[in-house]
């Protein structure tokens, strides 16, 4: 199949373009439906549904993303059962993965039998899954892939039937209409492991500027509640998960906050490796500089974003799109990240943010101690970062883009 041409993200062709073509949709997922997936498929379906598409969502049985636990705790299991299926040894995981092929493919089957007039399936695309795949090219309806995951790249949990995700993989990268990769980096390397793939294009993640605003009062109330008045605050927020660093991230700048009197951290959420990066801050006497939250209900998160100065992402993938990085940017939090391809992709050095050479958490902190001490810099270039998201980077551009390339795809197919 010949390559689509690429919309650029966020670009002027996207803003002016409408929804028109699409009109009913189904969005099909195999996740929990929480933390940043939950955020993500949200951030689309709702997008599609304000430009007045009719969007239906298929989840795993008890996963439904509008139906997330309300504590931000993105590392625990959204039910009984999903938790034993992730206590399975890796080779009964994936075989029960790929079983789930027989249950994906009758529920996608009978809604569209249900609805013949469907535009388009919209799969997050989930590793040995190719039923819905199947059955669209048999019914013909186009069937776009929304790419966060792979065969090829380093997981947290590592394949066993790697070979067969990988053949599987490969065939439903050829076999789908279209391809939605979140950078750049991810898309070759889709490329450059299985060759010819579908037409695909680039859209990063996003956020809606409208939930990431506060008032001055916000501000002020939460920074007088947890002792931050007076201070410039490095923020963190999310999963405390070794991947994510930020315990050593915290064990490094521990040694050098007495060089930035002026500076406090604000670490937000829970996971395995928050007890005992709680228990070292309060060993080390350091509670009054690091403040640690736990875990905190959604509807406190906005107080806590207020409170915030500046933001650190100690690590990433390098190949992902980080969704807490423009959540920072909307609530007009300069971000301090690593310097993989997809960050640079988005970020702007000195201008929506800063960057420091990925792995070297060393520079990370040198980073946040110098930038604390400038306000002004924090301010505008907040500013800066709020601005590029409200103009590029919410949820409307991405979908208008999708609207686009859903278009280019039919219009290919009629040719």
């Amino acid at each position: 199949m010949s390559a689509v041409a690429e919309v650029p993200a966020g670009g002027q062709a996207a803003v002016a373009a409408h929804c028109g073509g699409l009109r009913k949709v189904l969005y099909h997922h195999r996740t929990q439906g929480k933390a940043v997936e939950g955020v993500h498929i949200r951030g689309i379906t709702d997008a599609l549904r304000a430009e007045g598409v009719s969007v239906d969502i298929l989840s795993l049985p008890g996963a439904d993303p509008y139906s997330t636990p309300k504590a931000l705790s993105p590392t625990r299991q959204a039910r009984r059962w999903m938790r034993l299926f992730a206590g399975m040894p890796e080779p009964l995981f994936e075989i029960a993965e790929i079983a789930y092929n027989l249950v994906a493919g009758w529920r996608v089957l009978a809604w569209l039998r249900r609805n013949p007039e469907a535009d388009m399936v919209y799969e997050r695309y989930s590793l040995f899954m190719c039923a819905p795949v199947w059955l669209a090219r048999r019914r013909s309806v186009p069937i776009i892939l929304e790419v966060n995951d792979s065969a090829s790249v380093e997981r947290v949990r590592p394949l066993f039937f790697r070979r067969l995700a990988m053949a599987i993989e490969r065939r439903v990268f050829c076999d789908a209409d279209g391809l939605v990769f979140v950078s750049n980096v991810f898309l070759q390397r889709a490329r450059d492991v299985h060759g010819e793939i579908a037409p695909a294009i680039v859209t990063p993640n996003a956020a809606n500027i409208d939930k990431f605003s506060f008032t001055p009062e916000q501000r002020s109330e939460a920074r007088e509640r947890l002792g931050l008045e007076g201070h410039v605050v490095c923020g963190y927020l999310g999963a405390f998960v070794p991947w994510h660093a930020i315990d050593a991230f915290v064990h490094r700048i521990a040694d050098r906050l007495e060089e930035a009197p002026q500076l406090k951290l604000l670490l937000v959420g829970d996971g395995a490796t928050y007890p005992a990066l709680r228990a070292r801050v309060e060993e080390r006497g350091l509670a009054s500089r690091v403040v640690m939250t736990g875990r905190v209900g959604h509807d406190k998160v906005p107080g806590l974003l207020a409170a915030m100065d500046m933001a650190i992402l100690p690590s990433a993938g390098d190949y992902t799109s980080p969704v807490k990085l423009f959540e920072f940017m909307a609530c007009g939090i300069p971000p301090v990240a690593p310097d993989f391809a997809p960050i640079r992709e988005v970020l702007e050095e000195g201008r929506t943010g800063w960057m420091f050479r990925a792995g070297d958490l060393d520079a990370a902190v040198a980073g946040v101690l110098e930038y604390s001490r400038d306000p002004e810099a924090l301010a505008r270039v907040g500013r800066n970062a709020r601005d590029y998201i409200a103009r590029h980077r919410q949820w409307r551009h991405n979908i208008l883009q999708l609207a686009d390339f859903h278009r280019a795809l039919v219009a290919e197919k009629t040719q």
